[in-house]
């Protein structure tokens, strides 16, 4: 094989190295400019958004949450959240008017929901596996593992004269 004849086609040619060399050299010079030109802004009290698009951009509320809630990993919670907004959907109207939810623990994977009598908690309580199954459709298999009923809050405890010694009032009917 000689040297004589043309180039293989694998191997730049001249022209294109002058063009290989010209695009790295376009690359680093706008490179060092972008420095340069944040260095500037730096210094003049902070970075502004110039005439084209880049990261600093404002973007619009919903995409802002919506990139904030995937970084942080907070899907399940903020689904459960929506859940609490639609309650009297997924529960029905007669169930809601008695039943809220109060918070959701998220390590075990508990709903836990006030019923404003104990006739209404114990029936919560014979709805909950099937609550559990329609909101695992809802939010994802395992989302909620379990609902937490909670029971009445008795009526504000008074002290004064009249409290017997020893006595919690009548807290002692709801446990």
């Amino acid at each position: 094989m000689t040297t004589d004849g043309p180039a293989p086609k694998d191997e730049p040619s001249g022209v294109d190295l002058a063009r290989v060399a010209l695009r790295a050299a376009k690359e680093a010079a706008r490179a060092r400019g972008d420095a340069a030109q944040q260095k500037k802004q730096a210094r003049r009290g902070g970075l502004r958004s110039g005439a084209r698009a880049d990261g600093r951009d404002p973007m619009a509320l919903g995409s802002a949450i919506n990139r904030l809630i995937t970084e942080r990993g907070w899907e399940t919670p903020a689904a459960v959240g929506g859940v609490m907004g639609r309650w009297p959907e997924i529960v029905g109207e007669d169930l809601a008017n008695h039943c809220v939810p109060q918070r959701y623990d998220e390590d075990e994977r508990v709903l836990v929901v006030q019923c404003d009598s104990t006739a209404w908690a114990t029936q919560l309580r014979h709805l909950a596996p099937a609550l559990v199954a329609r909101l695992n459709a809802d939010l994802g298999h395992g989302s909620v593992r379990m609902i937490k009923v909670l029971n009445p809050g008795g009526p504000a405890r008074r002290y004064g004269p009249l409290r017997a010694p020893g006595s919690t009032g009548p807290g002692d009917t709801y446990g």
